[in-house]
């Protein structure tokens, strides 16, 4: 992994606003985001137009992080997690027109302070993920998590609280 781009001051660039001491690696595809201060994005990472990233954030390499998708402050998202954004995904609409962005209903996500998601994670829209919880690693998140549980499975459940 090389990198590419250590911003020691807070930058907007191209609709991108990076906050102090943020280190971004090689091969990342950033639109219309947010990334403040201190957080690490590795390398093959995309994080779409309107997603935002807290403070001293770590976001493992190969992950998704689409539209909508809030990560608060000291979090951890590991290798190739996936976020989603439309519970109903068309590629067309009935008539077989392409859909453009007025056809589907984007749908927020909310990961609080502390949180950890573990590799290879997908987390469906419209859910929050409480403070200080943890998601295992190749999980399913379809609801929900309270605050300080551990989550695991598909769908994930909880597993004991921290």
């Amino acid at each position: 992994m090389k990198l590419i781009t250590e911003i020691s001051e807070k930058k907007n660039l191209n609709n991108i606003t990076i906050g102090e001491n943020v280190k971004i690696f090689d091969f990342v595809n950033l639109y219309g985001c947010s990334i403040d201060d201190g957080s690490k994005v590795g390398t093959f990472v995309e994080i779409q137009k309107g997603a935002a990233i807290g403070k001293n954030c770590k976001i493992s390499s190969h992950t998704f992080i689409c539209e909508g998708v809030h990560i608060a402050d000291n979090c951890f998202v590991g290798h190739s997690v996936v976020f989603i954004n439309d519970k109903l995904p068309r590629a067309v609409n009935p008539d077989g027109s392409m859909q453009t962005e007025a056809d589907w209903k984007m749908e927020n996500t909310y990961v609080s302070e502390g949180v950890s998601i573990g590799s290879n994670a997908t987390i469906m829209c419209g859910i929050t993920i409480g403070k200080g919880s943890i998601i295992g690693a190749g999980s399913v998140v379809t609801k929900d998590v309270p605050e300080g549980v551990i989550v695991a499975g598909n769908p994930a459940k909880i597993l004991k609280s921290i």
